[in-house]
Formats: C-alpha cells, sequence, structure tokens
C-alpha cells in the first residue's frame, strides 16, 4: 500500500474526530526548530584547545566527530537532509571562524568572524540563533558575570555584548530575527556564605549587557537557568527564580531548558504558567537522565506533553531550540533523532483533538478525559508522519539510518 493511500485512510480515521490532518502538516511545516551545532563536535568549538569546563562533559568516544568548520558545517549538511521542513540553526561564540592564523578573544568577536556562518545559513534558507560561550575559558574557571573580581566581570560583560552585537548581524543577513541566549556556569560546590552577592552582581552584569543599543525586533535576549552543574551542586547564581523575575522586570526572554530543573519538576507544566505572565517564551528541549541534562531527545511522555503545550499556546509564542550532546553515538543520528523526535511529538499534539478534550475536562467527565487520552495514542500517526516526509523529500520510517552509516563509511570513518 502507497504512502499516499495510508495517508488518506488516516486523513479518514482523523476527520471523524474533528482533526484536519492537510492543516495539521501545513501548521508543522512552518514551525522551525534551531538545531545545535555543538552535537556535531562535543562542544569542542574553534576558538581554543584543552577540555571542556564549567560544568559541561560531553562522554564517549564514538569515531568521527567534525574537526573543522568545513567538516561541522557538511556533518550538519547531512542531518538537514533526513529532517523534514525548514530550521534554524544554533550557534555558540566559541565557533567563531578565524581566517590567516587571526586570533581573537572572546570580548573582541566581531561578526566578521561568523561570516562564513551566515552565508551558509544564508545559503540553505536557514536562521540563525545565537550565544554567548561563558565556559570553556581561562576566565570562566571559578565565575563569570558574578565574579567578585571586577576584570573578570568585565570581559564577560564585554563578550556578551559582542554577542548582541553578532546576533544583530544574523538578522539583518538572513531576514530572520535571532535569539541570543545566555547561560553562565557561576555557583558553588558546597553551600555558600553569601547567596545574594554573587547574584547582585549578575543582575548588574546582565543590565550593562542589555543596556546597548540593539534592534529588539531582531535580536531576542533569553537567560537560561540550570538547578545545579558539576561541582556546582549546592548553589547556581542564575536559578529559575532569579532569570525568571529579571525577564519579565526587564522585557526579555525566560528560557526554559528542560534539563535544567529537579528531577519531578517538567518543564510542560511550566509553560502555561509563563504564558500567562510573558507574550513569548524561549525553549531547549532535551532529555535529562539522573544528574545529566543532555541526552538525545526521545519521543517520550515530556517531549509529547512539552509539544502539546507548544501547539496549544501557540507555536509563534514558543521558540524552540534542541540542546544534547552524547559522543557514544553516531553524531549525526543524534541530529535526525532528536529534531525527527520533537516533530514528530508536534505532529502528535496537532492531531489530537485537543478542543474535544478540553470540553470534556470543563465539563468534569474526567474519564473520557483519559480514555480518550490513551485510545487517540492508537491512532495512525505514523502514517501521517510518513506522508510528511515524503512530502519534503526525506527517507520515511528507519530508512533514513542508511543514509547515515553511508555517510559514516564515506566520509566519517575517514577523519582521524
Amino acid at each position: 500500500m502507497s504512502t499516499q493511500t495510508r495517508y488518506e485512510e488516516a486523513k479518514a480515521l482523523y476527520a471523524a474526530i474533528g482533526v484536519d490532518t492537510d492543516s495539521a502538516l501545513a501548521r508543522l511545516q512552518k514551525i522551525p526548530i534551531a538545531m545545535h551545532c555543538w552535537q556535531g563536535d562535543d562542544v569542542t568549538g574553534f576558538d581554543r584547545t584543552g577540555p571542556l569546563s564549567g560544568g559541561i562533559q560531553a562522554t564517549g568516544h564514538y569515531p568521527g566527530k567534525a574537526r573543522t568548520p568545513e567538516e561541522l558545517m557538511a556533518d550538519m549538511d547531512q542531518a538537514f537532509r533526513l529532517i523534514p521542513g525548514k530550521h534554524k540553526i544554533n550557534l555558540h561564540a566559541s565557533y567563531a571562524i578565524f581566517e590567516d592564523g587571526e586570533r581573537a578573544d572572546r570580548d573582541r568577536l566581531e561578526p566578521a568572524h561568523f561570516a562564513k556562518w551566515a552565508t551558509y545559513a544564508k545559503e540553505r534558507g536557514l536562521g540563525i540563533d545565537f550565544n554567548p560561550t561563558c565556559f570553556s575559558h581561562p576566565l570562566a574557571a571559578d565565575a563569570t558575570l558574578s565574579s567578585e573580581k571586577e576584570e573578570i566581570r568585565s570581559f564577560w560583560i564585554r563578550h556578551c555584548q559582542a554577542c548582541i552585537r553578532i546576533s544583530e548581524y544574523f538578522a539583518d543577513r538572513l531576514g530572520i530575527p535571532c535569539v541570543m541566549n545566555i547561560w553562565i556556569p557561576d555557583g558553588y560546590k558546597d553551600i555558600p556564605a553569601d547567596r545574594m552577592a554573587p547574584r547582585a552582581r549578575l543582575k548588574d552584569s546582565l543590565d550593562q549587557v542589555i543596556g546597548i543599543p540593539y534592534d529588539k525586533s531582531k535580536v531576542y535576549i533569553a537567560v537560561e537557568s540550570k538547578v545545579f552543574g558539576i561541582g556546582l551542586e549546592s548553589y547556581t547564581v542564575g536559578s529559575h527564580e532569579f532569570y525568571m523575575n529579571y525577564a519579565a522586570s526587564r522585557g526579555i526572554l525566560c528560557l526554559l531548558d528542560n534539563g535544567h530543573y529537579h528531577p519531578t519538576e517538567v518543564v510542560s507544566d511550566k509553560i502555561s504558567s509563563m504564558l500567562a505572565f510573558y507574550d513569548m517564551l524561549a525553549l531547549h528541549v532535551t532529555r535529562s537522565v539522573r544528574w545529566d541534562s543532555d541526552h538525545v531527545v526521545r519521543f517520550d511522555d515530556e517531549t509529547k506533553e512539552i509539544a502539546k503545550e507548544i501547539i496549544l499556546n501557540g507555536a509563534d509564542r514558543i521558540l524552540i531550540a534542541l540542546d544534547f550532546f552524547d559522543a557514544g553515538i553516531n553524531r549525526i543520528a543524534a541530529w535526525v533523532l532528536g529534531m525527527r523526535n520533537l516533530q514528530k511529538a508536534l505532529l502528535n499534539a496537532l492531531l489530537t483533538p485537543n478542543g474535544r478534550l478540553a470540553k470534556l475536562q470543563e465539563e468534569r467527565k474526567l474519564t473520557q478525559v483519559l480514555a480518550l487520552q490513551e485510545e487517540y495514542k492508537l491512532y495512525p500517526l505514523g502514517d501521517v508522519w510518513n506522508y510528511f516526509c515524503e512530502q519534503n523529500h526525506v527517507p520515511l520510517r528507519e530508512d533514513w539510518m542508511k543514509d547515515v552509516e553511508t555517510y559514516e563509511k564515506q566520509v566519517l570513518s575517514r577523519r582521524g
């Protein structure tokens, strides 16, 4: 039976419960996801040598990681060939590309150092999101924007200001707004003597960062919290409560990473609370396992719940990116899995008769809600997904793995 025929049968089944599959696919086509470059090279970047720091750790030794900008771009191209739709790329400042032996420290980065990335995105019709890199640097050994040493704090303020200018450059070149997200690893391993002073310094630093002139219609600045990091188990300066209040008071975005909270907290439950008070929200979708926040996104319950909240609350109000890094499996497969799984979750939400379920909830018919939620799980989502992939000229079902294996044999296996 052809993909088209299976789709038509699925379309009829969904129509019977009030869902228009054509409309769902049209909406899915317009939802961009920012694919993070750092999965391709284990967060190494191009502006330094040496180990990762700041609570960042990529585990595993799978062969074939990207070593140069050209290799990383080629690997991203291969991933995008297997992912339906048009999306964005998400860059860290440490992925600056220098020419002819030139080097610039992070507080001296300029748009010219990212011109090749802008050209790459422009040629492919992609947008770019951007992140200051406040880790894996000699001046990030103890603290960054909350540092008690003024010269260190000033360095990272200048770095974030430079990143705003670079973000505006991306928006101008590509005609697509750039989300610029600030995350810092500052904190303490044991219980601090003074919790307020570092947060007061962070507040002042952020005020200086966002105080420079920039076009707010082109650059969406976000701040990202974390509950703890490796070596920072007792106190994180940039906690959720700090950033939630800072963002609200300054008119910028609060970014929720679903791997950055206590294990019993779920971001899917936070989205509607945040959007009751914010016009927009930024997300990093990942998968946490116990203490680690950065596993490859699966088509699991929390991913589906996050996707449901995105659809119910308006995908145009939520800016989505992925954030994980697994060096233990094929890195291109990791990208493709994460992107396609989140898209499947979004499609699942679009194919759910949410209005009908909401009405039953309002009528307190909770038995029907639970029963129907479970029955809808077995509706032919896969047939609609396969049709979406076919319409976007990417492989159906697990066939994409053949392309990954071929690329690994022809390209990745030849890297030292």
